[in-house]
């Protein structure tokens, strides 16, 4: 769930809360202050400084090298900017800022800024390993989180839009499971097969015409029975919560993220209360994926990254990018097999992307792209294995919703769809 704007380019102010000035939010908030601050001022050595405070809190997050970039081609260091650019490329990413923005048109006569430019072209380019697996039911449906039931055979799709899960059969075939008891928008998803238990997330966002204004910024985490969809426990978040994402652990526990207020959870199996596991390191946590070792979990930041989480301790190792792998922009992330498959929807362009791990799986050393910029790609959210393929939730309508909700003026929803990948065509990944 992306609750943060995707894009940090054009950095506006941000009141700071009342989170600790040690925290991730708190720095970020005060970093972009500082960004905006010294713009006004046109102060572009105190505006550099920012830039690269910026690209180390969110350990080079491709935006960051753009914003840092900009800073040196006010400060007329050139070769530096285009050093910016060039990682921005080999992360295989894509602006029309530099074409575009007026404070990049110094670089543009420069035999460099061409070869930037194709660069990028090329990171355009169409790639798509999978295949239409089925069709949702509804165009409006605004299709968020996914997960599948072996004994019914059947996928469970979270809808916004219509507050509700809906089954969906292999052949297309859709009936509805069960529904938000508050009335709120649904949001994540995941089954526990081996208790016969279905955990999702209802969530009224803040701003969200979805949900009563009374009601936003509250969450809640629920449990139904896997069988007959009868809701058997509802555990309130805390205010001011987005419990967008999750993951479960194989005791049964439940592992949720707010990606509002940058906070990641535990509801141990048997309690009432959630359990905060970080220490403040996040500032939109998604989808978390369990390590096999039972003792850590991946953590995908949607602007700083990739994070494992140490459970006992809560320290936290970021990924490296290597200079090479952009990491943000992550919705749902996946471990299979020694790999992480993520789906980016806050990248440009986006894409679902299969990240190779090494042996010690706290490095990444290869990745394979399985779609991008493609007809049926859109804006997709999450995913779910099945067996040795990969399936995820694609042109999911929030291409054309607005931050409220509502479907943008003068467009439509395109065709949702279940997207489905084989293995054997990103085995050359592990």
């Amino acid at each position: 769930m992306r609750l943060l704007a995707a894009s940090i380019l054009l950095i506006v102010a941000t009141s700071l809360t009342a989170e600790p000035t040690d925290s991730a939010v708190a720095r970020f908030q005060s970093v972009q202050a500082k960004l905006k601050q010294s713009r006004t001022a046109k102060d572009w050595q105190s505006n550099l400084i920012a830039a690269n405070e910026l690209k180390q809190l969110l350990n080079e997050d491709p935006d960051s090298l753009l914003e840092v970039a900009r800073a040196n081609v006010h400060v007329a260091d050139f070769k530096a900017a285009f050093r910016e650019l060039d990682q921005f490329v080999r992360m295989g990413q894509s602006s029309d800022l530099p074409e575009r923005s007026a404070e990049f048109a110094p670089l543009r006569d420069k035999a460099e800024f061409a070869t930037i430019q194709r660069g990028m072209q090329t990171n355009r380019t169409p790639i798509s390993l999978g295949s239409t697996a089925f069709l949702l039911p509804e165009s409006n449906l605004l299709a968020e989180d996914v997960d599948y039931d072996p004994s019914g055979h059947r996928f469970l799709v979270t809808s916004l839009r219509q507050k509700k899960i809906i089954a969906m059969k292999g052949g297309g075939v859709s009936g509805d499971f069960a529904s938000a008891p508050d009335n709120w928008p649904m949001m994540a998803i995941k089954i526990d097969r081996s208790r016969g238990l279905v955990w999702a997330t209802e969530v009224a966002m803040q701003g969200f015409s979805l949900a009563r204004e009374s009601d936003w910024g509250r969450s809640a985490l629920l449990c139904y029975d896997l069988k007959d969809g009868r809701l058997l426990r509802r555990i309130e978040g805390p205010r001011s919560s987005a419990l967008g994402d999750m993951a479960l652990m194989a005791n049964g526990d439940v592992v949720v993220s707010d990606g509002d207020g940058g906070g990641v959870y535990r509801l141990p199996a048997k309690s009432s209360t959630l359990e905060r596991l970080d220490g403040g390191d996040f500032i939109s946590p998604q989808t978390p994926a369990m390590h096999p070792d039972g003792e850590h979990i991946f953590v995908p930041d949607y602007e700083r990254g990739i994070a494992v989480v140490e459970l006992a301790t809560r320290h936290v190792q970021w990924l490296s990018t290597g200079g090479r792998f952009a990491l943000n922009g992550i919705d749902g992330l996946y471990f299979d097999h020694g790999r992480l498959i993520a789906v980016q929807n806050g990248t440009s362009p986006e894409r679902v992307i299969v990240f190779t791990l090494d042996s010690t799986l706290s490095e990444i050393t290869g990745e394979t792209i399985l779609e991008r910029s493609t007809d049926t790609l859109g804006d997709p959210t999450h995913g779910v294995v099945v067996g040795k393929d990969f399936y995820y939730i694609a042109n999911s309508g929030w291409d054309v919703t607005d931050d409220h909700g509502n479907i943008k003026p003068g467009t439509k929803p395109s065709e949702p769809r279940m997207m489905r990948v084989e293995s054997r065509k990103f085995e050359a990944s592990k």
